[in-house]
């Protein structure tokens, strides 16, 4: 049998024993080294010369000595402690909340929980099990049609092996030889608009045919203390927290949960109540770093030194030059004479005697002002006016969001940052350290771990049981 054939027959069997419930680590093992004998098989030699063994040993001792790969089971242990940990429930319920008004709001509650949940486990199987227990039941009792209830947790569950940390792509970097952070950066922006295109499609198709997916009635739930908090200051939430802070004396007779609401709570409330504003202010102060201050830096620490004659490096500054006394000898270079054929003083002859690195190293320095030219002069004109006029947008849209915010408004805030805020610092973070290149793929892994274990001990809902789970099904996940 040819060695085409011998691969397709491989690949048949491979899905047929899937199909018949053997697992699939031990899958493909077994096939690979049986195909593989086969292959290599050489009826002059003896079955235990077949190369297919010491192929076995090499990859199994190139594994081990891969780093990235330990990265995997990092990344699916952060995912299955926040599963455990009950991080999504939450997030998912006010999400659905947020998006109430908006047609299908439970199906793109479910994307956009899919979306981070993605993010965070880096598997597809994870996904659509968790959100398949998560939201598959409320929107079928919801009313929508089944096609688009499974359609959007099978389609968002697929965004887990693209918009990075993704598992496959860190397996796919090993094999092929290629750097995960590149591949990281290059799965970004098409992760992120296959999640945005997944919710253009189904906000539009619940538009043409609103039978599919019926308007939600969810109401969102007000604590009993901000109506009395309004009543005591303000309608308006901001400017009645503002008044608290100044005057407490009126919301320490508040009763918050069977306890008086005091100062402390007060200012958590003001906290929560200003997150949007300095969510702003940190993504543009972000922008505005990025793209002004950090060139600049890179610009000041990349300066040239100035290279003297003979090859010493000097200060590009010039200090005062050293005055020799009166009747003081002239220094023996001086009072040399030229010898006979010299052309002009020696200071205009070539600088031969010079050490070849240095000699490259002020060519290099009379090319770098040149390069480092545009970062020196700062970015394009034409950026400050498009940052300007998004900080204005901002701050209109921010003013008018403040002047609107009531009691609702303040109770879906409650509820939008502890549940998402902490999934999403953690995931901005677990990239960043990566992109930026400031740690490996197995560094940010482990530092996604870590973060997920300090999540679910913060929500008081992972205890020793729910973490012997999370092992052992990062066990049997990644075996």
């Amino acid at each position: 049998m040819s060695d085409p054939a011998l691969g397709l027959l491989m690949l048949t069997l491979i899905v047929v024993v899937i199909m018949m419930g053997f697992p699939t680590a031990f899958t493909l093992m077994g096939l690979g080294m049986m195909f593989g004998f086969a292959a290599f098989y050489d009826p002059t030699q003896s079955w235990t010369d077949n190369r297919i063994f010491d192929l076995m040993v090499q990859r199994a001792f190139g594994a081990m000595n891969n780093e990235s790969l330990i990265s995997i089971p990092l990344f699916v242990l952060m995912g299955y402690v926040m599963e455990r940990g009950a991080l999504v429930d939450k997030m998912f319920f006010s999400i659905q909340l947020a998006f109430r008004n908006f047609p299908a709001s439970l199906a793109v509650a479910t994307l956009i929980v899919c979306t981070f949940w993605g993010i965070a486990s880096g598997l597809v199987g994870a996904v659509v099990v968790l959100m398949g227990v998560i939201a598959l039941n409320p929107m079928l009792k919801a009313g929508y049609d089944v096609k688009l209830a499974t359609g959007v947790i099978t389609a968002g569950g697929t965004l887990g092996i693209l918009i990075p940390p993704s598992v496959m792509i860190i397996v796919y970097a090993a094999v092929a030889g290629q750097s995960v952070v590149k591949l990281y950066a290059a799965a970004m922006f098409p992760g992120f608009f296959l999640a945005f295109l997944y919710l253009v499609y189904v906000i539009g198709w619940a538009l043409i045919n609103p039978k599919i997916a019926p308007k939600s009635n969810a109401t969102i739930p007000v604590p009993d203390w901000v109506p009395k908090l309004q009543a005591a200051y303000s309608r308006n939430m901001p400017l009645a927290l503002l008044r608290a802070l100044v005057q407490p004396g009126k919301a320490a007779a508040i009763d918050k949960d069977g306890k008086p609401f005091g100062y402390g709570g007060v200012v958590r409330s003001a906290v929560i109540a200003s997150f949007p504003l300095l969510l702003s202010a940190v993504m543009l102060g972000g922008i505005w770093w990025y793209v002004v201050i950090h060139p600049q830096d890179d610009a000041i620490a990349g300066a040239p030194v100035a290279l003297g004659t003979g090859g010493t490096a000097k200060s590009a500054v010039a200090g005062p030059e050293k005055l020799e006394p009166l009747g003081a000898a002239p220094s023996a270079e001086e009072d040399k004479p030229e010898e006979l054929g010299a052309g002009g003083n020696a200071a205009e002859a070539p600088n031969t005697g010079a050490p070849e690195v240095l000699q490259e190293m002020s060519s290099l320095d009379a090319v770098r002002p040149a390069q480092g030219a545009s970062a020196a002069s700062g970015p394009d004109p034409a950026f400050f006016n498009w940052f300007w006029g998004i900080v204005a947008v901002t701050a209109l849209v921010m003013a008018w969001y403040y002047r609107k915010m009531g009691a609702e408004q303040f109770a879906l805030l409650g509820l939008l940052v502890p549940s998402v805020m902490p999934l999403g610092l953690l995931t901005l973070v677990v990239l960043a350290v990566i992109l930026f290149g400031i740690t490996t793929a197995t560094e940010s892994a482990a530092i996604g771990a870590a973060g997920a274990f300090i999540l679910g001990f913060a929500a008081k809902t992972l205890d020793w049981t729910r973490i012997k789970q999370s092992v052992f099904l990062t066990a049997k996940t990644t075996a």
